[in-house]
């Protein structure tokens, strides 16, 4: 439930990056002693190792590091997938991107360099999560185009901490604010002790932070960032919710960007998107009309992002956020400057773009974003037309395509889409279905409170 983002083109503050130069000067006086290597896995998280600076700068900074395939197959408890054990574990590179180094404020004097996964012979890891971007962004380089993005992450600020929280079966945190504070500026005043130390420490590690505010639940907040390309911004999604928890833990709280808590609002991830030629807006024309290609790459959402979903809701909780008047779509439905609608149209001039609001906390943004491209680019190959807009309420629709009411439904329309296995290659299709089917098979076998609430004494 946020603002419109700022429509200006300016140039991002290069503040926190580090050249290997710097790095090694930084080392040399002990300003920088540890270096983050790491890559992101399939739940969007960082997976990688801790180096000395020396270490880094001896044997990474040239070359690579080393880490088990196992990272790419593994659940959010790192627990490997069935198929994994056929492998034997064997190792993958991490070939540093040298332009993502950057100081990890958050950290004592520490550093952060984001990799890309390639096996031994040098090939890229298909199914990992910034190969399968960086594919989408080649193809929209095949017509001379690219990507730009923000993505709006909100999360939960408890003042219970995480050790706390887990003791307590996550039963009675304190939410840091105890009322609805969406567009408040006095309620989130109580929480400046630790977003004003969290905005400073983004700054400082190259982030370009634009506003942060309240949000509808208890304790709920929402930091924003200036919008980028698709694979900084997706590498920088992570760095905020990496730098997020560290200091919550800190201050002695926590923070949880689950997509449903409670009965309340949940964690979004509301993704805006817009497409350039070279330094020109490409959903614009000179005159500042939308243009053809603006509206087949919107009609390509409309018309594939049920068969895509998964890669915007990829747990079983997902799909609790999507419920009438909650703020999170459940039709698939474009609109002007419209929140109940999935995909709302916002901006104008170079600072046209649409916002897709599937996504909540838990999104891994590389697949989002490649999602978001794949529909885009089959919508501009088939010229789609642009259906109407929708005004009023969309949760009222009739008729409409409906958004998967939960992770099966969402992994069979994965399952059937041409256009998945066209984008993203059939090994990679493959990979996550493996994924999405042993979240919903641990799922089926747990036991939740709510049966033990209604079953224990009363069957």
């Amino acid at each position: 439930m946020s603002g419109n983002r700022r429509a200006d083109v300016t140039e991002r503050s290069p503040s926190g990056h580090l050249s290997l130069q710097e790095l090694t000067a930084l080392a040399d006086i002990g300003d920088i002693a540890t270096v983050l290597v790491v890559a992101p896995d399939l739940q969007g998280r960082f997976a990688g190792k801790r180096y000395t600076a020396a270490g880094f700068l001896d044997s990474v900074a040239g070359g690579a590091a080393l880490m088990c395939t196992y990272v790419l197959d593994r659940d959010v408890e790192n627990q490997p997938f069935d198929h994994a054990w056929d492998g034997g574990f064997d190792d993958m590179l991490m070939v540093p991107d040298m332009t993502t180094l950057r100081r990890a404020a958050w950290l004592p004097r520490s550093a952060i360099v984001i990799c890309d996964l390639h096996y031994r012979d040098g090939s890229p890891v298909d199914y990992s999560p910034r190969q399968i971007l960086r594919r989408q962004i080649e193809r929209l380089a095949q017509r001379q185009l690219s990507a730009r993005a923000a993505s709006e992450l909100e999360f939960i600020f408890y003042r219970t901490g995480y050790d706390e929280a887990m003791l307590s079966g996550y039963r009675d945190l304190r939410p840091a604010l105890l009322y609805n504070t969406d567009f408040n500026t006095l309620g989130p005043t109580a929480v400046e002790d630790y977003l004003a130390p969290l905005r400073d420490v983004l700054r400082r590690t190259g982030l370009t932070v634009e506003d942060c505010k309240g949000e509808s639940n208890n304790g709920q907040l929402e930091i924003n960032f200036r919008y980028t390309d698709v694979l900084t911004m997706a590498d920088e999604h992570i760095i905020y919710k990496e730098a997020a928890k560290s200091l919550a833990r800190e201050h002695g709280g926590s923070v949880t960007f689950m997509p449903k808590v409670n009965e309340r609002e949940g964690n979004s991830c509301h993704i805006h998107m817009s497409i350039w030629q070279e330094s020109n807006p490409a959903f614009v024309d000179q005159h500042g009309n939308r243009t053809p290609l603006f509206e087949s790459f919107l009609a390509g959402q409309i018309a594939h992002l049920r068969e895509l979903t998964y890669f915007f809701a990829p747990n079983v909780n997902s799909y609790k956020r999507f419920a009438d008047r909650s703020f999170a779509p459940t039709n698939i439905a474009w609109g002007e400057d419209n929140r109940t609608c999935s995909l709302r149209v916002v901006g104008e001039g170079k600072g046209l773009r649409f916002e897709n609001r599937i996504g909540g906390g838990d999104c891994n943004p590389y697949l989002a974003f490649s999602a978001m491209i794949a529909m885009g680019l089959r919508g501009l190959e088939n010229n789609y037309a642009l259906e109407p807009p929708v005004t009023g309420n969309a949760y009222q629709l009739d008729g409409r395509r409906k958004l998967a009411k939960g992770l099966p439904e969402s992994l069979d329309a994965l399952q059937s889409s041409d256009l998945a296995r066209e984008a993203f290659g059939t090994n990679v299709v493959e990979h996550y279905l493996v994924a999405g089917w042993h979240e919903q098979r641990e799922f089926s076998m747990a036991v939740t409170d709510w049966e033990l609430r209604r079953n224990f004494e009363r069957l």
